[in-house]
């Protein structure tokens, strides 16, 4: 297995400090660091990094996404996810790799698929189900 080289900070487009707080919608393309916190969605076909002092509430698409700090709500990459040792994520989750670090945390869902359209498919047919009582 080949493993990832990490990103050096000559590599990073866009950075939000510890102390920075941000609300609202985010786009952007290369790759940004986030160790403040962020309120809000996220959208980018390239890499996020959160970092240790992170704190983000939001709805994330990207190529890709590293964890290191706190996140809550869903995230979807078209590559990877990777929550490292101090990353907590309280999220569902839909990526077709997925890697955990020995101490990082995952509370809720993942689907690991490559293909969006077939998770698009599913999230159709759950909610087709929703509210059905199965008992009868």
């Amino acid at each position: 297995m080949r493993r990832r080289e990490k990103v050096s900070s000559e590599e990073i487009t866009g950075f939000l400090d510890r102390g920075t707080a941000v609300t609202g919608e985010l786009q952007f393309s290369g790759t940004l660091r986030i160790d403040g916190d962020f309120h809000g969605s996220i959208a980018t076909d390239d890499v996020l990094t959160l970092g240790e002092h992170a704190d983000v509430h939001a709805d994330i698409r990207a190529g890709e996404v590293e964890i290191h700090g706190r996140v809550s709500g869903n995230i979807e990459a078209a590559r990877r996810i990777e929550i490292r040792a101090t990353g907590h994520v309280l999220a569902d989750i839909r990526t077709p790799a997925l890697i955990i670090e020995d101490g990082g945390t995952l509370d809720g869902r993942s689907r690991m698929s490559e293909d969006r359209e077939e998770n698009e498919e599913v999230g159709q047919s759950q909610a087709s189900f929703e509210g059905v009582d199965e008992a009868n």
